[in-house]
């Protein structure tokens, strides 16, 4: 029984062991055919893929391979300008190249060079692979010697374009070019091709300007380090950063000692010697004349180009710049040859001119009497100096227009005033007050106390940000002394003050308008601009900007019959340079003009690198003025002199000297034209039309005269005609102008008296008077007092 038993029980355990040990075997070949299945997939997807991004890849030929990698300029009609890289190359054929130079190269960046057939190294990339994981970024690069040739000859190295697309088009032309070139004439191609700082490309060039040699006579040190420099030609300056030098340097000995390429002997020798053994005192390369008087443009060419990504020594770009080379040539010889005096030699200058319609920067100048430096010092974009009045505009007034509505004919109190919380006073530039004026009048004649009440009153931090939209970076934390000074350079003024001349339109200043790869990739960087206040802010703070040419503190600056606008700027001495420099004390430290028309706007900065080196003074001191006198009558010498137009946002009135809103006859004298937001301006009593035929009879000249509906004889006509068809008109209202003038600097010196006869003499005649406003029962002033009341709360 027990036999029995025992023998259904291991025959069932006997039947179930073999059905488990089956179920297991067809799992486990379900997960092999699966993972082959999708192994094949990715594998086939891969290859399809890379077939699709392949068939796009651009053309590879010998001339691109052996081509320098510098990039070219263009200007905007299509013609070269210039060349980044040196204007003369050492090319070295295979057989001039140095053994020892190849396998310093092939030890440090492609060690299996010889053994690839295919321009790829599979080991490398993905060994690359696991260490950027590791490292999370960038810490290796998986690319031969055969593949970096080809990014240098027809890809960007921006990292924007360290696609997949582009990889997939590098390796199959890296592929193509094993094919048709051998290793040595690869190598010689990647040798003769490479940056290696200065301008310099290729090592043959290199080792003529770092030692003064040939290749073949530099020692296993010196060759060493040219080999390493291609990997970061900046970084690995010998002049500029020996250690770093060094400290490359000595990777490529050591990765030549684990190479089997150099003994334990040589290698030791050659680490022991110092990184300035051999090297020729460092000098400039050659300079066109081209190139000098280009020089500050192409400085910032670069910089831009390299913040958008690329890099223009190693990438072989089509760069269309927006210069325009007879201006800036011009503006060369204005600072140069004598033609805008300066104090001495050693005064300095920076100005920029921009295109107020398109944000383009036609020329730029970052110095004078300078030696020939490549890429020196510009201070046209240098932002470490005080725009002194230059930003109240920007800053102060025309905040207070487009947030608080003010008028032209708002009134502020020029008077004496102490900085909230502090114990220092602030002057005007002639240490006195002259009581309650226009914001027009503060603003033409550049009073100081009343640009700081008008910042107090719109606030910093608002004002700060109306500066902010039109390039100028003014901290909101500000103290309010910044009313009358702010860091900002030339360009960045040229820039904000192109936007009043562009209606309220900003484009942000830029030298390259388009960026083209030799694969095909074009990028434009032109754009619409952006809309960074009203337009009858911009045309309102124009139109007080005239009178800063026409009467105001900027006449020197003034061209005859042109329509233009502009504002001065000065700085003073501090207390603590005045001790060391007591003689600067009547001398201003540095001195500003930034003015426009509608086709340019040019920002200039006069001053002195040093303190010891002088101080602007006699003629210098109006230096700025005049260089801008001089550009601004040549570049619109053959233009069309167009003033703005009036938009319908904006309305004008004639009202009494001395008052702030009250609207007198277009035939009252004591009065003047003032111009208001619509919707906050005083009723008037007067037909629109008399108002318009009044004004357009008795406006002083051209300069001044506000644009209507039916001024359009002008319109159109280049400056030298505008100037001789109006020459005798300006003859014939001379002596008005000079009683006009006259009387109105009277007037506002006789702000009370001249109320109180306006109030006896227009009572009958406009009950929006003086004494109605100071009232508040005129229901047409209820709306413009509400809006002082709110101004004041802000």
């Amino acid at each position: 029984m027990a036999d029995n038993n025992q023998r259904p029980t291991n025959s069932r355990m006997a039947n179930l062991h073999p059905n488990k040990g089956k179920s297991r075997k067809r799992i486990w070949l379900q997960v092999i055919k699966w993972f082959f299945i999708v192994a094949m997939l990715v594998v086939v997807s891969g290859i399809g893929l890379f077939a699709y991004y392949a068939k796009d890849a651009p053309s590879i030929s010998q001339a691109q391979l052996q081509s320098g990698g510098t990039s070219s300029l263009y200007t905007r009609d299509g013609k070269f300008l210039l060349s980044l890289g040196s204007e003369k190359r050492t090319y070295v054929n295979n057989e001039e190249i140095p053994k020892e130079l190849k396998n310093a190269i092939i030890s440090v960046e492609d060690r299996r060079f010889y053994k690839e057939g295919i321009g790829l190294d599979p080991i490398r990339i993905i060994g690359s692979v696991l260490v950027n994981a590791r490292s999370k970024g960038v810490a290796a690069g998986g690319s031969t010697i055969t593949q970096q040739l080809v990014k240098l000859s027809v890809f960007s190295t921006a990292a924007s374009q360290r696609t997949l697309r582009r990889k997939a088009q590098e390796a199959w032309l890296s592929m193509k070019v094993e094919r048709e070139f051998s290793k040595e004439q690869i190598l010689e191609f990647y040798i003769n091709k490479v940056y290696m700082n200065y301008g310099n490309y290729g090592m043959g060039t290199a080792a003529d300007y770092y030692y003064g040699k040939d290749l073949k006579d530099l020692d296993l040190a010196q060759t060493a380090l040219l080999a390493g420099m291609p990997n970061a030609p900046v970084t690995y300056d010998p002049y500029v950063y020996p250690e770093k030098a060094k400290y490359r340097r000595d990777i490529v000995l050591k990765s030549m000692l684990r190479n089997d390429k150099i003994s334990k002997a040589q290698y030791q020798e050659a680490i022991n010697e110092p990184i300035t053994q051999g090297l020729q005192p460092r000098k400039n390369n050659a300079t066109s004349e081209l190139r000098k008087v280009d020089d500050p443009y192409i400085k910032e060419v670069i910089s831009e180009v390299k913040s958008k990504g690329f890099n223009p020594y190693n990438d072989n770009l089509k760069i269309t710049v927006n210069i325009d080379q007879d201006a800036q040539q011009k503006l060369y010889d204005l600072v140069n040859d004598g033609s805008v005096p300066f104090t001495n030699d050693k005064m300095q200058v920076g100005a920029t001119i921009v295109d107020p319609r398109t944000g383009h920067i036609i020329a730029i100048i970052g110095g004078r009497k300078l030696p020939s430096v490549q890429l020196g010092l510009n201070r046209a974009v240098q932002t470490g100096r005080s725009t002194g009045s230059t930003i109240k505009p920007v800053l102060d007034y025309g905040p207070a227009i487009e947030y608080l509505n003010w008028p032209t004919s708002h009134m502020l109190d020029d008077s004496k005033y102490v900085y909230p919380g502090t114990n220092i006073q602030l002057y005007d530039w002639d240490n006195k007050y002259e009581g309650k004026i226009t914001m027009r009048h503060a603003l033409e004649q550049s009073r100081n106390v009343p640009a700081v009440k008008t910042l107090s009153k719109v606030g910093v931090a608002r004002a700060s940000l109306f500066a902010r939209k039109m390039g100028i970076n003014v901290p909101s934390d500000s103290g309010l002394s910044v009313a009358i000074g702010a860091n900002a350079s030339s360009l960045q003024m040229a820039g904000a003050f192109a936007a009043f001349a562009n209606n309220g339109i900003y484009h942000k200043p830029q030298f390259v308008s388009k960026i083209e790869t030799p694969d095909g990739l074009t990028r434009n960087y032109d754009s619409n601009g952006t809309k960074v206040m009203k337009e009858s802010t911009a045309y309102i703070m124009t139109d007080m900007l005239k009178g800063v040419l026409t009467k105001g503190s900027g006449t020197q600056a003034r061209i005859k019959n042109l329509y233009e606008a502009g504002k001065t700027g000065t700085v003073k001495y501090s207390d603590e340079e005045l001790v060391r420099y007591p003689q600067y004390k009547n001398s201003p430290k540095d001195s500003w003009f930034v003015g426009y028309t509608k086709l340019y706007s040019i920002g200039i900065w006069t001053g002195y690198d040093n303190l010891k080196d002088g101080t602007p003074s006699g003629v210098g001191a109006s230096s700025a003025q005049l260089l801008y006198k001089q550009m601004m009558s040549y570049l619109m010498k053959d233009k069309a002199n167009k003033d703005w137009n009036k938009p319908s946002t904006v309305v004008r009135r004639r009202i009494a000297n001395g008052t702030q809103d009250k609207v007198v006859s277009p035939n009252a004298s004591n009065s003047s034209w003032q111009l208001f937001v619509k919707g906050h301006a005083p009723s008037n009593p007067y037909s629109e039309v008399t108002v318009d035929k009044r004004k357009d009879e008795e406006d002083d000249d051209i300069d001044t005269r506000i644009d209507t509906e039916d001024d359009t004889s002008s319109k159109g006509q280049s400056h030298s005609q505008i100037s001789s068809s109006s020459s005798s008109r300006s003859q014939q209202s001379s002596s008005q102008k000079q009683s006009s003038t006259s009387e109105n600097r009277n007037s506002n010196n006789q702000n009370n008296n001249q109320q109180n006869e306006n109030r006896s003499d227009n009572q009958q005649n406009n009950n929006n008077s003086q004494q109605q406003n100071q009232n508040n029962q005129n229901n047409n002033q209820n709306q413009q007092q509400n809006q002082k009341n709110n101004s004041n709360n802000h």
